[in-house]
């Protein structure tokens, strides 16, 4: 069974005036303390950055990809910086849901955030035989369904660029759970918000977006690829117009709550996002530049609302003036 939604307690008040804003956001059945939540694969599990950053003011912790099996991802090299942001080639490795279970769960078990897993599957089968391991672990909140990475042959983006598969999948981690579900959107696509509606159709509780963009890089001096698999996803404020664009065109589609994601570094960067229709945000590559960012962007955030006489921070979803 799923965990009952709960009440949290208001987040940590970083400045004088603070207390008069209400940082809590429905998303998907759960009340978050914080609409701003961690990108998967840039966070880790989670608890490696309790050095940093106080996990109970976040919103929620999105994990790394969980698999069925081991997957041991990409060759090296399979990073690469850019413009204002970097490619990645991980390729989802990580050593599967029985050791996410025993090593990475374990240790959030104590912290008192919801923990959403990211899942990932070369097949319909695969992914929906990780939700039902998962739906084992009373510390699960919900699910982060990745039919969107552009970094692996089989499974991930080729389940998302398509109504039919994004349903499918859907459908089939809908069937084995009644846990918040979100499906991760691919921005690599003609129409997102199709792929919106069709898994909105097949019981998805929320969606999340966008993913990375799929581009490359070259090293003129050696006339060679910059990453070993060629290509790549591209994230960072390289892409946050384009994802900013999508999140605004997808709340405007589907009556389902959304988590915006791409390039957000600072508080008033969440803002547009939430303006745009966006009902939490996520924090992704900012993390691996300062592993504060999260408690960078929660204050920004906070601040904004402050200055402008935002009781609720919620207000602010799909609160654009056109």
């Amino acid at each position: 069974m799923p965990p009952s939604p709960r009440s949290v307690p208001e987040g940590m008040r970083p400045s004088t005036g603070a207390a008069s804003v209400d940082m809590t956001v429905q998303l998907a059945g759960l009340t978050l303390r914080s609409p701003v939540m961690t990108a998967s694969g840039t966070f880790a599990s989670g608890h490696e950055y309790a050095e940093f950053v106080e996990l109970e003011r976040l919103g929620a912790i999105v994990t790394k990809g969980v698999s069925l099996e081991p997957w041991p991802g990409n060759d090296s090299p399979r990073i690469a910086e850019t413009p204002s942001g970097m490619l990645n080639s991980i390729g989802l490795q990580n050593q599967g849901v029985e050791k996410f279970c025993e090593k990475q769960l374990a240790r959030l078990g104590g912290v008192d955030v919801p923990v959403i897993v990211n899942v990932s599957g070369h097949s319909i089968a695969e992914y929906a035989a990780v939700v039902e391991r998962l739906e084992q672990e009373p510390g699960v909140a919900g699910y982060e369904v990745n039919i969107s990475c552009p970094n692996v042959d089989e499974g991930g983006m080729a389940f998302g660029v398509g109504c039919t598969p994004a349903a499918a999948v859907t459908r089939a981690v809908r069937d084995v759970t009644s846990r918040p579900l979100i499906v991760k959107l691919s921005p690599n696509v003609t129409d997102i918000a199709e792929i919106a509606r069709a898994v909105e159709a097949e019981g998805a509780d929320a969606v999340s977006l966008i993913n990375t963009l799929l581009g490359m890089a070259i090293d003129p001096e050696t006339r060679r690829p910059r990453l070993a698999r060629v290509v790549g996803g591209l994230s960072g404020p390289a892409i946050r117009p384009v994802a900013l664009r999508m999140v605004w065109q997808v709340a405007q589609a589907v009556a389902l709550p959304v988590v915006g994601m791409g390039g957000i570094m600072t508080g008033e960067d969440a803002v547009e996002f939430m303006l745009a229709g966006a009902a939490a945000v996520a924090v992704g590559t900012a993390n691996f530049v300062d592993p504060t960012s999260t408690r960078r962007v929660t204050d920004g955030l906070r601040e904004y609302c402050v200055r402008h006489g935002v009781p609720r921070v919620r207000d602010l979803t799909g609160a654009m003036d056109q």
